[in-house]
């Protein structure tokens, strides 16, 4: 392994995106503060059973997508969490339609959630959770593949979008 000393502080290259934040906690996280906030100061729609059904459909269809995308890495053999290396540019499966399943299949399930549970905060912070999966982890990601495989992401990133 190689290993570099820089200020008397031994440092070892890491290859991994470096994200800000574990990606599963950051949709988790935002429910959990937008229900906090809701025990705080309540908000709510006016209650439409349409919410509930299309908010359980929403989750139920996010977290296939997530699931099916999981299990798609890791039979590629390549790692699923971000702090490990990525083994395998993985083109198959649900990465046929979107470079990021987990994230878009994450962020479908969070918005069923808050349909479902007629979660006013959870909308409201959708906007700051979505800036920080875009620039804290996806666009960390991409360079991190960019940089690792080369032509090889760049020609898949170019077929591929990256949500829909």
């Amino acid at each position: 392994m190689n290993r570099e000393t820089t200020n008397n502080v031994a440092s070892i290259p890491t290859d991994s995106p470096g994200v800000l934040v574990f990606p599963p906690a950051l949709p988790l996280g935002t429910v959990l503060l937008s229900i906090l906030l809701n025990l705080m100061r309540p908000l709510h729609f006016p209650p439409m059973a349409w919410m509930k059904v299309a908010g359980g459909l929403l989750f139920i269809l996010g977290a296939c997508l997530a699931a099916w995308g999981r299990v798609t890495m890791m039979r590629a053999g390549t790692n699923v969490p971000p702090h490990k290396p990525t083994l395998a540019i993985v083109t198959d499966g649900p990465f046929r339609f979107t470079r990021n399943p987990l994230y878009f299949g994450g962020t479908a399930a969070y918005l069923g959630l808050s349909l479902g549970f007629n979660l006013v905060w959870a909308f409201i912070l959708l906007a700051p959770m979505l800036f920080l999966l875009e620039w804290g982890i996806v666009r960390r990601e991409e360079r991190y593949l960019e940089k690792k495989f080369g032509e090889t992401y760049l020609v898949y990133k170019a077929r591929v979008p990256r949500w829909l």
